[in-house]
């Protein structure tokens, strides 16, 4: 934690480029025990040797300093070995973004569009668009057909009704916005480029495609880096 004045995070964070230790995260917010400090939560990629020689530095330029994990639970390389992989960059995403547990084209037997074919390669359309996706490049626009605009259509008046007495405030308000911004009618179906844009303007989240049903690891995966999955497929008519 350090005081709320002008250069003090500046001069802190200085210190791990002189001493070429690399910032993966960066957060700050107002401290909970002194409105005049912020907290300031820093990940950074360094051995022990360095941590510790850090450490000593910072305590001369903040309040106070503390490292999690300590400097006594650091894993060994060999420990590390047998921590699943996750994602360390938002571009790791595409490994583990296709790990569905379930495809958009694959339907149980008891579905309504089981034994329809044309909704089954619809569905497998969509499936192979998420497949292919990859981080950076704009999510692919959809030409949905009729049947899917009024399908849309059905479900949007309904949930238009629950809404008023349902929805929290913070929907209700951005909710006309959807409409504005991103086409998001009830003879309409936004684009998820579209939303995803207007999410990352007003929260820093984006959009993802993707081709099913993720586990709650790769799920929560995208959630840390601000990333939504989200399929793009209209469930059948019926």
């Amino acid at each position: 934690s350090l005081k709320n004045e002008v250069g003090g995070l500046v001069k802190a964070l200085k210190l791990f480029q002189e001493n070429h230790v690399n910032l993966v995260h960066i957060e700050s917010r107002k401290s909970k025990r002194r409105n005049s400090e912020f907290e300031i939560f820093v990940d950074c990629d360094s051995d022990r040797e360095q941590l510790a020689d850090l450490i000593h530095l910072l305590r001369s330029h903040v309040h106070e300093v503390t490292a999690h994990p300590p400097d006594n639970s650091c894993l060994s390389d060999q420990d590390m070995e047998n921590v699943p992989w996750f994602p360390k960059k938002i571009s790791d995403l595409d490994k583990c973004a296709n790990r569905v547990l379930m495809y958009g084209s694959d339907l149980d037997a008891d579905h309504p569009g089981f034994k329809d074919n044309v909704y089954r390669k619809r569905r497998k359309y969509f499936a192979d668009l998420a497949m292919s996706y990859r981080h950076g490049e704009p999510i692919p626009r959809i030409e949905f057909t009729e049947e899917e605009v009024r399908t849309w259509g059905t479900v949007y008046r309904e949930l238009n009704k629950l809404y008023p007495s349902h929805a929290c405030r913070e929907y209700l308000k951005n909710l006309p916005l959807l409409a504005k911004h991103c086409g998001c009618r009830e003879d309409n179906i936004p684009q998820l480029e579209d939303v995803s844009r207007f999410l990352r303007e007003r929260t820093g989240f984006t959009i993802r495609p993707v081709a099913g049903y993720l586990s709650p690891r790769d799920f929560l995966a995208g959630l840390a880096f601000r990333v939504f999955h989200c399929t793009q497929y209209v469930r059948h008519s019926s």
